[in-house]
């Protein structure tokens, strides 16, 4: 069994049914980062795996025991709020040992200085809240969590506040951080970007459900649904009709073309869509000819946003592109069935 189990969590307030059969697993020492949409469940189905809230059915499973009726002070997790919540009052230190009441004054010391030397802040120990930048306040929320040892650290959009450079700086450090402690965590974003550098295995939610979940690889590049498809990355999505199977792949009728893509669980006369991400398209000879409408400049490559028979289509070029027209083939393609997935 999985270090952390989560099965068919449901959660209702009022009309609105935030949480609707959400499942996934983690094992010991992965990070699982949930995924999407303000407004689509993911911050509420932490709250469940804390124990801030009461799912109305469905458990939750840390190291083979049902923490589901447990208070959160008894769950043996930690949590770092999309605020941080530090205690104004308090210094760092303060702020850091709160948790550790139970302890002797020299074992909270100990641990409060381990931490904050772990996180490279020990310096920072006097000071208070408002004498700290956004992120020494987030590696001080960071080293509270942390500070009673919990068997599992959730983590709700706790780099939200920060600008992108500081972000990114900040998620590989906390990557690499969270594997070096072995700890298992589950790590709230709507930051795509984010959430493919952070996850072990990655949960794309929507509307209250899990759409699919899987390392994040495999999800970005095998999307189930368009939704995915397109919240995860740049993404075409081109209406077609299958006109033959064979070995696994579908010949599709699309922008008066017929191309092949790769298929499972259709069958010939099935209407869906046709997805590639721009990077799976080449510039140059082949079978496509994109009305170029705009060309972006993005350092390493050029971003085309253009048109291909009527349908919008966003192509990468490595070098400058040209005016007007571009002929382009698509090298790799996948079949989504259904418009909505």
């Amino acid at each position: 069994m999985s270090f952390l189990s989560v099965q068919a969590l449901r959660k209702r307030f009022g009309p609105v049914e935030a949480v609707r059969e959400v499942s996934f697993a983690a094992e010991a020492g992965e990070i699982l980062v949930l995924v999407g949409p303000s407004g689509c469940g993911k911050t509420t189905t932490l709250r469940l795996l804390a124990g801030f809230d009461r799912p109305d059915c469905g458990r939750v499973l840390v190291g083979g025991r049902d923490i589901t009726p447990l208070p959160p002070e008894r769950r043996g997790i930690g949590f770092v709020f999309q605020e941080y919540a530090l205690f104004p009052h308090l210094s760092v230190e303060g702020n850091v040992a709160f948790g550790l009441r139970g302890l002797a004054r020299a074992e909270r010391r100990e641990r409060v200085g381990e931490l904050l030397a772990m996180l490279g802040i020990a310096e920072l120990a006097p000071r208070f809240p408002h004498e700290l930048s956004a992120g020494q306040q987030q590696r001080v929320a960071l080293a509270r969590a942390l500070a009673p040892r919990p068997r599992l650290l959730l983590l709700d959009e706790p780099f939200s506040a920060l600008d992108a450079a500081l972000r990114r700086d900040l998620r590989a450090e906390l990557r690499n951080f969270l594997k070096g402690l072995g700890l298992t965590a589950v790590h709230v974003t709507h930051d795509r970007e984010e959430a493919l550098a952070l996850a072990d295995v990655l949960a794309v939610m929507r509307a209250g459900r899990v759409e699919q979940v899987g390392p994040p690889e495999e999800v970005y590049n095998r999307p189930r649904t368009p939704f995915v498809a397109a919240f995860l990355g740049r993404a075409n999505l081109w209406p077609g009709r299958v006109l033959a199977i064979l070995n696994g792949r579908a010949e599709v009728e699309v922008a008066g073309q017929v191309l092949c893509a790769e298929a499972a669980g259709t069958a010939p006369g099935a209407r869906g869509v046709v997805f590639f991400r721009p990077e799976w398209a080449e510039v140059g000879p082949g079978p496509f000819v994109a009305h170029v409408q705009t060309a972006l400049f993005l350092g390493d490559h050029w971003e085309l946003h253009a048109s291909c028979q009527g349908l919008p289509v966003v192509l990468s070029a490595p070098c400058a592109p040209c005016a007007g027209v571009v002929p382009f083939a698509v090298t790799r393609a996948l079949w989504l069935s259904g418009p909505e997935g």
